[in-house]
């Protein structure tokens, strides 16, 4: 009898070994859902964790992942820093890079992003100055102010900044998501994944 006991729970072991193992798998792969970057990058907060979204008003993922970014940002941890960044990979980006940091400059970035995001996507022409000034016009932006923010030193120095950073990550397109400027997420499931690192980053809680 006893023997035939030890049998059976063996049997039980083998069974449910497995299922413990898979059961402490992490729901993300390194390699697959992210990747370690070769050089980590120091962020600009080192006392939270940065999550960098590179994007250009021109992508259509980029215009699909906004509504979840916004979604996300209404829930994210106060430890994380959540940093937009318009990337200039090609000279027919640079126009809507710069009128990000524009929007910025002068105090209406909430006001029209989403809007250069719908624009962009409806065919509208935005693909110079002159195009950009008219559209801020219709938000109530002085096209003098819009012009000078367009063309500042500080938009300059940022657009070369964001384009040396996205040199640095390794970025080809966008979106690009990285945490904490060490990983670079590349699931569809883009806000799983990050809160997935930040949690990584994180470490144990007290």
């Amino acid at each position: 009898m006893p023997n035939r006991f030890h049998r059976w729970l063996l049997i039980l072991l083998a069974c449910t070994l497995p299922l413990a193992v898979r059961a402490a798998d992490p729901p993300f792969q390194e390699g697959k859902d992210y990747v370690r970057l070769s050089t980590p990058a120091p962020t600009s907060a080192p006392d939270k964790i940065e999550v960098i979204e590179m994007f250009w008003y021109g992508c259509p993922h980029c215009h699909d992942l906004e509504p979840l970014a916004q979604a996300w940002l209404k829930r994210k941890p106060e430890n994380v820093v959540f940093t937009r960044i318009p990337v200039a990979l090609g000279a027919t980006w640079e126009p809507g890079a710069r009128a990000y940091y524009a929007a910025e400059a002068l105090g209406v970035l909430d006001k029209v992003h989403q809007a250069l995001f719908d624009a962009f996507h409806q065919r509208r022409k935005l693909n110079d100055e002159d195009q950009l000034a008219a559209f801020f016009a219709e938000y109530g932006v002085d096209q003098t102010a819009f012009r000078n923010a367009y063309k500042s030193f500080q938009t300059e120095t940022q657009l070369r900044r964001g384009n040396q950073l996205a040199q640095r990550y390794g970025v080809r397109g966008v979106p690009a998501v990285i945490v904490n400027g060490q990983y670079d997420v590349r699931s569809p499931r883009i806000f799983e994944v990050v809160d997935f690192l930040i949690a990584k980053e994180a470490g144990p809680q007290s």
